[in-house]
């Protein structure tokens, strides 16, 4: 069984998980607005596996005995100056979901909530290979600058990227 504190904080991750599946679909909306489909199509199996991530959490709180309370998803932004802008701004956003993963998985290792700080060793995991993709692919739309093919070629990589929701 969950204790309170630890449902709540639970919770608070779900709707974590759930706004980044929004932020990444307004890039999905800016990627496809400029002209970027590639961008548009990694972008898009992004927001798909943070939705993956909030069901796996919301499963283990019914799981554990717990109760899902849904909270409102705030609104994304919708403009970005650049792709570059875009991924910066998305490596800041996982940053800070890391940080909420490191927050319950002190919070269960705290209250002795072995079950739980497992599930957050997962999500630890995961989040190094989120902030790591994000910010490879931020560096080198700084290191492109406005060079529209290199632009193009980047676009062209991102569209190969395969869905991996399956985990």
């Amino acid at each position: 069984m969950l204790s309170e504190k630890i449902e709540k904080a639970l919770n608070r991750q779900v709707q974590s998980e759930l706004y980044s599946s929004y932020f990444y679909l307004a890039m999905v909306a800016y990627a496809q607005q400029i002209g970027l489909s590639g961008l548009s199509h990694w972008m898009h199996l992004q927001s798909t596996e943070e939705t993956g991530h909030a069901m796996k959490l919301f499963e283990y709180v019914n799981d554990r005995g717990g109760r899902v309370v849904l909270e409102a998803i705030p609104q994304p932004p919708s403009k970005f100056k650049s792709p570059r802008d875009m991924f910066e701004q998305a490596l800041q956003h996982e940053q800070e979901v890391t940080q909420g993963i490191h927050g319950l998985y002190q919070m269960a290792k705290n209250e002795g909530d072995h079950a739980t700080e497992v599930q957050m060793q997962w999500f630890i995991q995961e989040q190094v290979e989120e902030e790591k993709t994000f910010s490879e692919i931020a560096e080198r739309l700084k290191m492109i600058g406005d060079q529209p093919a290199s632009l193009f070629i980047i676009d062209r990589e991102l569209r190969a990227r395969q869905d991996h929701t399956g985990e």
